[in-house]
């Protein structure tokens, strides 16, 4: 007597493109998966209703969603051949939201200065699958200017930059578009101040656990300033809500951590500020010693590759720019005795037993320098510190102090 043979039903599983949510307009597919084989027939449930309009495809496809669509789906399966029946799938929720619209801001607080960058970030709850619309002056879909992140950067703004900006997002195809953002007015003006940040010991990497001091104190007049910072976890902060301990202008950090690392600089209460210097805390063996501030053209520059205890016997270091290995030094330091303007780049060195340093853009100016090579630079290390730095900055102060005037 020959027994018969019984085949385990297969249970289907529903899948939603895009994934949910998703909004008002948008052409949305749900899909029936049931295993091996392509001849299955598929019914579709709605709420726990036979849903007719899918037909027994494998694919349900609404081309413009509306928020009647949302609720839950099922889905099953038959066939001539064993077995004849799938299990029904788990239940899948479709969720339909109103066409979202994203908040465009600005790195800067006031104006912008001239020279100097300016990002604008197109900001949507959930940014996954999208690529951004830019708009200058009108919303113009035919001259947009399109990226695939979230981010716009003007390198160096000028006058002619100044104006109303929107954005929006699209994703899929057809492309489903958001609505456009409100307006954003950015403002140009063309100064701009020289002072530094004070940063001890002098250099962009540090070990964590190790000390650091940032000082405003080198200001014309400190009363007033204090150190701030942007991370990609905590935004703009200042030394008082836990960067370190504060006194003065100074602002001292006792025990480094990876968090620290970030963008520092001095502001004042009138919205005026130092430029910008990055550093980089790192749990690592190895870190370069490079400068924290721009070098300046036809000055020499020293490169050192320093270790965290216990140091090596062995200090041969190689130094590597742009990722290019430049000299190999058994002193474990490099010297570069007139510096030019083509010595900008990404630099760090690696040690053969210690292992690498992280990366730090070193930056050459002449007479004056451009926060914009700062920034760039943060973007090749680490793209999160595409800086969201705050710069406000005054035109010009109201009035001369006293003594300016009496020296007049």
């Amino acid at each position: 007597m020959i027994r018969p043979v019984f085949t385990a039903r297969p249970k289907a599983t529903v899948t939603i493109h895009p994934a949910d949510p998703v909004f008002t307009g948008e052409r949305v597919t749900l899909t029936c998966h049931i295993g091996s084989g392509d001849g299955w027939y598929y019914e579709w449930f709605k709420d726990g209703k036979s849903l007719s309009e899918a037909g027994q495809r494998k694919e349900y496809t609404i081309s413009k969603v509306a928020e009647s669509h949302g609720g839950v789906y099922t889905c099953n399966g038959t066939q001539s051949t064993q077995p004849s029946y799938s299990d029904t799938s788990d239940a899948v929720t479709l969720t339909v939201s109103e066409k979202p619209k994203p908040e465009l801001t600005s790195s800067h607080k006031g104006a912008a200065l001239i020279g100097n960058p300016v990002v604008l970030y197109c900001k949507l709850d959930q940014s996954a699958g999208w690529r951004f619309y830019w708009s200058k002056h009108t919303q113009s879909p035919e001259n947009e200017t399109k990226t695939e992140t979230h981010s716009y950067t003007i390198s160096s703004v000028s006058v002619s930059d100044g104006g109303q900006y929107w954005c929006r997002a699209g994703r899929g195809t057809p492309v489903y578009y958001t609505h456009y953002s409100d307006a954003l007015w950015i403002n140009v003006t063309g100064t701009t101040r020289s002072d530094s940040l004070t940063v001890s010991p002098s250099r962009a990497q540090h070990f964590s656990a190790d000390s650091l001091s940032l000082s405003c104190e080198g200001q014309s007049d400190s009363t007033g300033w204090r150190v701030r910072r942007y991370t990609h976890s905590e935004k703009v902060s200042d030394c008082s809500s836990g960067l370190g301990s504060v006194t003065g202008s100074t602002c001292s950090i006792s025990s480094l951590s990876t968090s620290h690392t970030g963008v520092y600089w001095c502001e004042s209460e009138s919205g005026e500020s130092s430029n910008p210097v990055s550093i980089t805390v790192t749990n690592g063996s190895v870190i370069l010693d490079s400068p924290v501030h721009p070098v300046t053209e036809g000055d020499p520059l020293t490169l050192r590759c320093l270790y965290r205890d216990p140091k090596p016997s062995n200090l041969t270091a190689e130094f590597y720019k742009d990722g290019s290995l430049l000299q190999t030094q058994t002193t474990g330091e490099m010297t570069i005795r007139t510096v030019s303007k083509s010595d900008e780049g990404l630099y760090h060195c690696k040690h053969p037993e210690k292992g690498e340093s992280p990366q730090s853009w070193i930056s050459v100016t002449g007479a004056s320098f451009s926060v914009f090579s700062l920034l760039s630079s943060l973007m090749a290390v680490s793209p999160y510190l595409l800086v969201t730095i705050v710069l406000g900055v005054k035109c010009y102060r109201a009035q001369a102090r006293p003594d300016e005037e009496n020296k007049q």
